[in-house]
């Protein structure tokens, strides 16, 4: 028991961890814990002699192996996707399994400038004595160049284009230059980066031509079929509620499978039947969003409705992901409930959840 509230992968799955490596006889490119081959089946699931590995991204194997491949490689990694497409997650789990180590990370913003990316200094020490090595504060980037570990960046391309092509040369000479002390930082084998973007954020800054051939590109979509975004959301939220002291309810799936069903229609324009054309939200609808609905109605249940999950506890925070621009997807969710939603019987609860808030 932690009272922390987020623990590290590598932490939270120390034990799968172990035994991939207690197990893996095939070859590791240098700095890795694992073999690719065992990294591929920490991400999709297996059995490590008796082991079971729980499966933690639920798709196309051929995308992780083309993803821990690319890794193996002196070429970066570049997950793109639409928000809620488990760029993040995925991305975290392959630094835990690769390098032991997923706390090597840049969250990339507007703001974010080169010291953030490069490295900094210590004023105090600077002013004190100079340029030195001891005044230089490293950047995480940086430090996994020295440790041979693999590096993350959340949302590269929220990041300006100036500060974005800092990276061409480390990515290409596997080096960074400090020229305050006349000397440069070497990437030790076992290095490599991992970047996460996608292209339906507003305020996106395009990466240069030469910064994206430093990139090999693999695409996370949206699960295609409905029963395994539920089997993914339904086990994301077990696995949440655990962690926060939330009682899950009996009903917890059944309600999952009609969350997943308004959102899939909302998101792909028409009805599950393909016989009604629907107006799309502004909001991406992902599986993520699908999964914090869940949670918001699994913690209004256990502190406010005696433990019962219902549609007017869920409602509520439905609203907040599909009405994110307050005019245009007002009038969206206003035309589904009365022209689908509110023929349906099975659904006459939310209707008058969803109706009564819009």
């Amino acid at each position: 028991m932690t009272d922390l509230l987020r623990l590290p992968a590598e932490t939270i799955h120390a034990a799968e961890l172990a035994a991939l490596a207690a197990a893996d006889d095939g070859p590791r490119p240098a700095g890795w814990l694992l073999s690719p081959r065992s990294v591929v089946t920490y991400m999709i699931g297996g059995d490590a002699s008796g082991t079971p590995i729980a499966p933690k991204y639920v798709g196309d194997r051929r995308l992780i192996e083309t993803a821990v491949a690319t890794i193996a490689t002196d070429r970066a990694l570049l997950l793109l996707g639409v928000p809620g497409t488990a760029k993040s997650w995925v991305s975290e789990h392959l630094a835990a399994a690769i390098s032991g180590d997923s706390g090597l990370v840049i969250q990339c913003t507007a703001g974010t400038d080169e010291n953030q990316i490069r490295y900094g200094w210590n004023y105090a020490q600077l002013l004190a004595h100079g340029p030195s090595r001891d005044a230089l504060v490293p950047t995480p980037l940086m430090r996994a160049m020295e440790a041979g570990k693999v590096c993350r960046m959340e949302e590269l391309t929220r990041m300006g284009s100036d500060v974005q092509d800092t990276l061409i040369t480390v990515l290409s000479e596997k080096m960074m230059p400090v020229p305050e002390l006349n000397t440069a930082v070497n990437a030790r084998r076992g290095f490599n980066l991992i970047a996460t973007a996608n292209h339906r954020d507003k305020g996106v800054n395009e990466l240069s031509s030469a910064l994206k051939r430093r990139f090999n590109v693999v695409v996370l979509p949206l699960p295609a079929d409905m029963e395994q975004e539920i089997a993914i959301v339904t086990r994301r939220v077990g696995e949440m509620a655990a962690g926060l002291d939330l009682p899950a309810p009996k009903n917890v799936a059944e309600e999952v499978a009609r969350v997943v069903a308004i959102f899939r229609e909302l998101r792909n324009g028409q009805t599950g039947d393909g016989k009604v054309s629907l107006k799309t939200p502004s909001g991406s609808l992902s599986t993520a969003e699908a999964i914090a609905v869940m949670m918001g109605g699994l913690s209004h249940a256990a502190y406010f409705n005696g433990g019962t999950l219902s549609a007017e506890g869920v409602a509520p925070n439905m609203i907040g992901a599909i009405v994110k621009d307050p005019v245009q997807d007002k009038v969206v969710l206003e035309e589904y409930l009365e022209t689908v939603m509110k023929k349906r019987s099975d659904y006459a609860d939310y209707y008058a959840a969803l109706a009564g808030l819009v």
